[in-house]
């Protein structure tokens, strides 16, 4: 597929190293002044820290967590009143309350501007048409990347998530240039409609993948698919996004300042090593965050891309602090599930994590499809169960199943665990 990476704002996306800290350093400096003059909660927390004068001051900060969040629920880490807002979004709340997020004007105007350096930055190009299948309402995927694509001078079409009998027939009808929507979703389409259609670039996110996926996406819809990365704590989809190169999603560093931490001891972590993602905002009016701990794991690096870059890139999540699963004293991602799954010859990309307790002994059953003949079932199965026992140090069972027996995205995020044991 012929793609090429494009630039929104090149002089910013290019900025010297040097200047770039610089003025990171200023915003920090306004953000934390702005959250002590307004949040009342957080101005007792910080008392006695001094303002940093590096960017290094900033471990002497303590981390915010989404149970802050639910603490203050709704507003009570908002720097504004709420009069004064433009938006309000707000995550599905599954585990808890919601986590409620708000936007001035200036704040969407800043999520556009970070969407529209993703959209162009993956060779989606002015004037193209974009199928958009994230969920719009309270979700900020869908009206987030719908925003940035119209500041971009892209042209969107607002399908939402769900109904994929009106999806395939207005990607066939349309004839969309590219699509953004959940990794589990596109291999969904894939199966419906295959590779021959007018799309050639994909904005995949709000869940985990892995390479493997990525390469099934391509080949199922002949598309480049790239990696969009975002929460709404922090602003949305477009906190960092990987280019056509796909060498790591790039930071928008002049709005968002990384760290990589221990995840045990919160301590620092050198480029290149693993640890849990911590986000600063820099330029959010409405509901800024210091040092909020995403759970997302990954590690960084701040080389210059080959397109001249400079802004740091995050590797892949290679996983959650907070989603892994302890079997029998063994640590276990389900990111590390499937990319042991998806380099099994004859696994298709679809699977379900069963974890149950035998008396006082956890178990786990993975729940797999072929894309091979029933016939090959029982010997896939033995290679399935040695390939885990290689990979994860840990004797599971597995089930084979076939093609279309599991779960799929009908739009939105797809939960490929179910944990029995509480």
């Amino acid at each position: 597929m012929d793609v090429k990476t494009g630039f929104h704002q090149r002089d910013i996306e290019t900025m010297d190293r040097d200047r770039l800290e610089s003025l990171q350093l200023e915003r920090l400096q306004n953000t934390i002044t702005r959250i002590r003059e307004n949040v009342e909660p957080l101005r007792q927390r910080l008392d006695g820290i001094p303002d940093p004068e590096n960017l290094d001051d900033l471990t002497n900060f303590p981390f915010l967590h989404k149970s802050d969040l639910r603490d203050n629920y709704p507003f009570g880490l908002f720097t504004v009143e709420k009069q004064d807002l433009t938006r309000i979004h707000a995550s599905s709340g599954t585990t808890g309350k919601p986590t409620v997020v708000g936007y001035t004007q200036n704040d969407l105007d800043v999520w556009a501007t970070v969407i529209a350096r993703c959209l162009r930055g993956a060779g989606i190009e002015e004037g193209w048409l974009l199928h958009n299948a994230y969920g719009y309402g309270l979700f900020t995927g869908g009206l987030g990347l719908h925003a940035g694509a119209e500041k971009a001078g892209i042209n969107v079409v607002p399908v939402s998530g769900g109904n994929t009998a009106r999806q395939i027939t207005l990607i066939s009808d349309f004839e969309p240039d590219a699509i953004a929507c959940t990794p589990s979703y596109a291999l969904t389409l894939a199966e419906k409609i295959g590779p021959n259609t007018s799309l050639k670039v994909g904005i995949l996110g709000a869940e985990p993948w892995t390479d493997e996926t990525r390469e099934a996406i391509e080949e199922g819809l002949g598309i480049v698919a790239v990696n969009i990365y975002g929460l709404s704590e922090v602003i949305g989809p477009g906190v960092s996004c990987e280019t056509v190169a796909r060498d790591g999603a790039v930071i928008m560093e002049d709005h968002f300042l990384p760290e990589v931490v221990d995840p045990e001891s919160g301590e620092p972590l050198p480029d290149g090593e693993v640890g849990v993602l911590v986000l600063t905002s820099l330029t959010k009016e409405a509901f800024p965050v210091l040092r909020y701990w995403t759970g997302d794991l990954c590690s960084i690096t701040r080389e210059p891309d080959r397109d001249g870059r400079t802004h740091a890139r995050m590797s892949r999540i290679v996983g959650r602090s907070d989603d892994m699963l302890v079997i029998r004293g063994v640590n276990v991602y389900p990111s590390q599930v499937e990319h042991t799954l998806l380099t099994t010859e004859g696994v298709s990309p679809h699977f379900l994590l069963i974890v149950d307790r035998e008396g006082t002994l956890d178990t786990l059953h993975i729940r797999c499809e072929s894309d091979v003949s029933a016939d090959s079932y029982s010997d896939l199965k033995k290679r399935v169960r040695a390939n885990m026992a290689d990979s994860l140090g840990l004797t599971v069972s597995v089930s084979v199943e076939s093609p279309g027996s599991l779960p799929r995205s009908e739009g939105g995020k797809l939960s490929r665990t179910v944990d029995n044991r509480s």
